[in-house]
């Protein structure tokens, strides 16, 4: 009632303005210029109507009679106008326990026509409900068109809603129990020096309504874990609530037409921190000026550097080394060459102690050495297959470096092997490759090694 009586006083005192503006005020302005002109008439009737209270009731009538014209529409204001309500929310009325709707909207547009004081009021004093009643329907597979209702609380109005009508076909809610799975979500944004080892949700199962068609096209329900939040400080057990669940179809898009019951559940999730100390591995590229070789190579200070390494343990547990990779092109003259290396984290490594390292490398006149080795392993034999060499001669290998270098190795501190990827069974001559990740030392192998492969 208090809302209704605000709106009508606003009206009125609308209405009071418009009249006092439009009317009181130019009829009052109109009669003294009359009676200024008339100021010499001798029956003295500027003398009886410039009296304050004749002038207010002459002014009152006409206003009284202006309002029952106006009222009565036989004078009209402002010509008819429109009024657009948009995206008004339509109440939809059904048995949402028994009967799944496809096709629906969740608002209209109202639009309404007539006299401004009509459309002030309907604004004011309308509820503006948008009624989609189905209350009467039933289940069935065959599409209904039903029009929308609007409850319109002011007379000398007229309206129209867009849609006018919508097209549904209304089905029978079923339920059935699904598994819950749980996705992680924003873990680049997670501690990079933490990683998630262990995952428990509060149920493993939960109820899904819908229609028969809906429940069908259901591949998974996930739990949606954000680790982006802030509270995720420490690498402990985090208990959460309210974590929200998803239905996904086989090409993981969200379904919107089947209901989660709950809609959320709880979980803890432990956060773990696994670390390991690993070298720091540089490999060249280029060529260094003729007759030159590396001497040395120091990182930050050090000839061997370690690093240290963070992620899941199965990630970390595969890396040996970070490499880091120089350029030594044209190198070779004016002593020590200075590099300062940014270090890239390997596949699976969340983070790393350390960005960048300094190495210094230096340099001094090349030498050689040939050594004979026997010892050559076979790599990537096919299954079912046995290799054999044709002969056990030992090949010739070059050693290339500067002489403090190429004396510290021995035959037995290569290691070479050959790669019989692809090979099927028959006799090849196969070249044999050295395995070595020090950027000091060329090997240069210029023989083959002659193998039989058979049948196992």
């Amino acid at each position: 009632m208090n809302k209704i009586g605000r709106a009508l006083g606003r009206f009125f005192k609308k209405c009071y303005q418009i009249i006092d503006s439009k009317f009181v005020t130019p009829i009052s302005r109109a009669i003294y210029f009359l009676f200024d002109k008339l100021k010499n008439n001798p029956i003295h009737l500027e003398k009886f109507v410039s009296r304050p209270k004749v002038l207010v009731y002459i002014s009152l009538a006409l206003a009284i009679v202006t309002f029952f014209l106006v009222d009565s529409q036989v004078i009209t204001l402002v010509e008819t106008e429109a009024e657009i309500l948009s995206n008004e929310p339509v109440n939809v009325i059904y048995n949402k326990e028994a009967y799944v709707v496809e096709g629906l909207v969740d608002s209209a547009d109202i639009i309404l026509t007539g006299r401004k004081s009509a459309l002030y009021l309907a604004k004011q004093l309308g509820s503006h409900e948008v009624v989609l009643d189905l209350s009467d329907y039933e289940a069935s597979d065959t599409p209904r068109k039903v029009c929308l209702s609007y409850n319109q609380t002011v007379d000398n109005i007229s309206y129209k809603l867009d849609p006018a009508c919508v097209t549904v076909v209304i089905k029978k809610k079923i339920s059935e129990q699904k598994s819950v799975s749980y996705e992680l979500l924003n873990e680049d944004k997670l501690n990079e020096r933490f990683s998630v080892s262990d995952v428990s949700l509060g149920q493993s199962e939960v109820v899904v309504k819908g229609s028969e068609d809906a429940l069908s096209q259901i591949a998974t329900i996930k739990a949606l874990i954000d680790l982006s939040d802030p509270k995720y400080s420490e690498a402990i057990t985090y208990d959460i609530d309210n974590v929200p669940l998803v239905a996904y179809d086989s090409n993981g898009q969200a379904l919107d037409n089947v209901e989660i019951v709950p809609s959320t559940i709880s979980a803890s999730i432990t956060f773990s921190t696994y670390k390991a100390t690993v070298p720091i591995e540089v490999s060249t590229t280029g060529d260094l000026v003729a007759g030159k070789a590396i001497s040395s190579i120091t990182i930050n200070g050090s000839s061997s550097y370690n690093v240290d390494i963070y992620g899941d343990k199965e990630d970390i547990d595969r890396i040996t080394s970070v490499p880091v990779t120089i350029d030594i092109d044209g190198r070779g003259n004016g002593g020590a060459q200075t590099y300062t290396a940014t270090i890239s984290k390997p596949t699976g490594v969340r983070s790393i102690s350390e960005d960048e390292v300094k190495i210094v490398v230096t340099f001094g006149e090349e030498r050689q050495k040939t050594l004979e080795i026997s010892n050559i392993r076979a790599n990537n034999l096919g299954s079912g297959l046995t290799v054999n060499r044709t002969d056990a001669n030992p090949i010739s290998v070059q050693v290339v470096g500067v002489q403090s270098v190429i004396d510290s190795i021995t035959a037995e501190n290569i290691s070479a092997y050959i790669d019989l990827s692809g090979y099927s069974a028959g006799t090849y001559n196969v070249d044999v490759k050295i395995d070595s990740t020090d950027p000091r030392v060329k090997f240069v192998v210029s023989s083959q090694v002659g193998v039989v492969i058979t049948n196992s």
